[in-house]
């Protein structure tokens, strides 16, 4: 389907230079001399890479067709990882390089939503905030507290996290997968 830069909204796919996009932000640009422009923040779906581009206000190209299924993290595989449609009990071996992003946030039976173009399979989305258990930390001296310092913290999936000096080994922790930062103890 064809649209056109008027159309853009944030998480909208395009097919732009045989690439498959996903706009990150957009912004309009109307210059006092010259034409309107959209400058546009852009993440390829098959490499990860963001890049800038810019648009002729008004400029046609594709909305690249995305479809997402929702399915179950089982297990690791050699080098991919192995997912269950939830509805057909379906299973799809993704290859760690097209996932590597998400890896330290994956646990066993977890729900995700896996991200197709056609057959080809461009990755997975996982949830914005996961639960996981601190295996590795120094231990919190008394009286840091008040400092309002950090520390690193070795995660059961590997993901090094900094948390508060209060955090202890075995402590549950709510972590943000857009960025890999510390939110809060877990209840």
């Amino acid at each position: 389907m064809a649209i056109s830069t008027a159309d853009f909204k944030n998480g909208l796919t395009i097919e732009v230079d045989n690439a498959i996009w996903r706009i990150i932000e957009f912004q309009h640009v109307k210059p006092g001399k010259g034409g309107a422009f959209v400058r546009s923040k852009l993440k390829n779906l098959r490499t990860g890479a963001v890049q800038e581009k810019t648009f002729r206000a008004g400029a046609k190209m594709e909305q690249a067709p995305i479809e997402t299924r929702k399915m179950q993290y089982l297990y690791a595989d050699g080098d991919s990882r192995v997912f269950m449609d939830t509805d057909n009990y379906e299973q799809i071996a993704v290859p760690d390089d097209t996932i590597k992003d998400q890896l330290p946030y994956l646990q066993e039976n977890m729900e995700v939503n896996l991200v197709q173009y056609g057959s080809e399979t461009l990755g997975i989305e996982v949830p914005n905030t996961v639960v996981l258990t601190v295996t590795a930390t120094e231990p919190g001296i008394k009286g840091n507290t008040a400092s309002g310092g950090s520390k690193p913290a070795t995660m059961d999936t590997g993901l090094v996290v900094q948390v508060p000096f209060f955090v202890n080994e075995g402590d549950k922790l709510s972590i943000n997968t857009q960025d890999g930062s510390y939110i809060s103890r877990a209840n």
